[in-house]
């Protein structure tokens, strides 16, 4: 257009339209497709809670599960095959789907941060509450919910790291890490195909173990000042080191 402009092809007003209309349409086009993008962008629909699952039936667990992910299922299995009546609550159906899939699994929807839902499970008579999800946040939540409206309850939580095991701890829960018990099994097991033997590697993750789970405690005092638990980690490391 410059050049048009320049040799004479153009008006000097047609020139100026010509170069206002390209401007507002570089500068609008981006606006036109986020608006677009937001008209079109497909709605999710709802995911249909069938009524069954909605309509919590128990009657005096001694267990109440919250999560039936990997680790919540394990739990159940567990407590059905002793015997052992429980209640497990999850907000995915999917997940409940899958586990009624098995029978008669007493798995219902329902959120643990709703204290209607809790009295609806009958927490209160229960004596341990299982919180079995794979998000920190929602478990010290849930585990604050019930050491609140359930003081006397025993509360068994799943960890995330050390960080949150502390956090749990502090509500008075005892806490398991997700991955600890696997990785000392791979552990025990890498020992024994390297030439140890079964007696030899049980004795050596035994010693680790306690004395993880001792540096552990100890860290608790402190967790919440970085350079203590700097410290205390390498006094731990050389206190390994002499174990084995």
């Amino acid at each position: 257009f410059k050049i048009g402009s320049a040799q004479g092809l153009f008006e000097a007003g047609l020139y100026d339209m010509l170069v206002l209309t390209i401007t507002l349409s570089m500068a609008i086009t981006p606006l036109l497709f986020i608006a677009l993008a937001r008209w079109i962008k497909p709605r999710v629909k709802p995911v249909e809670v069938p009524e069954e699952y909605r309509d919590i039936q128990t009657d005096k667990p001694r267990v109440v599960i919250a999560a039936m992910g990997r680790m919540g299922q394990i739990v159940a299995r567990i407590l059905r095959a002793q015997k052992i009546p429980f209640i497990a609550l999850d907000t995915a159906v999917e997940s409940i789907e899958f586990s009624r899939s098995f029978g008669n699994v007493p798995v219902f929807y329902g959120d643990p941060l709703r204290p209607e839902i809790l009295r609806a499970a009958k927490v209160d008579e229960a004596e341990y509450f299982v919180i079995a999800t794979d998000d920190p946040d929602t478990n010290i939540k849930t585990a604050e919910l019930i050491r609140k409206l359930y003081p006397h309850m025993k509360i068994i939580a799943r960890a995330r790291n050390r960080q949150h095991v502390h956090r749990l701890m502090d509500l008075g829960a005892h806490a398991v890490r997700e991955t600890f018990y696997s990785s000392l099994e791979m552990s025990r097991q890498t020992l024994m195909g390297l030439g140890l033997s079964e007696e030899q590697a049980n004795a050596r993750i035994s010693r680790f173990k306690r004395h993880d789970e001792q540096v552990l405690a100890a860290q608790h005092e402190v967790y919440d000042d970085d350079a203590k638990v700097l410290q205390t980690a390498r006094e731990a490391r050389a206190d390994l080191a002499q174990l084995f």
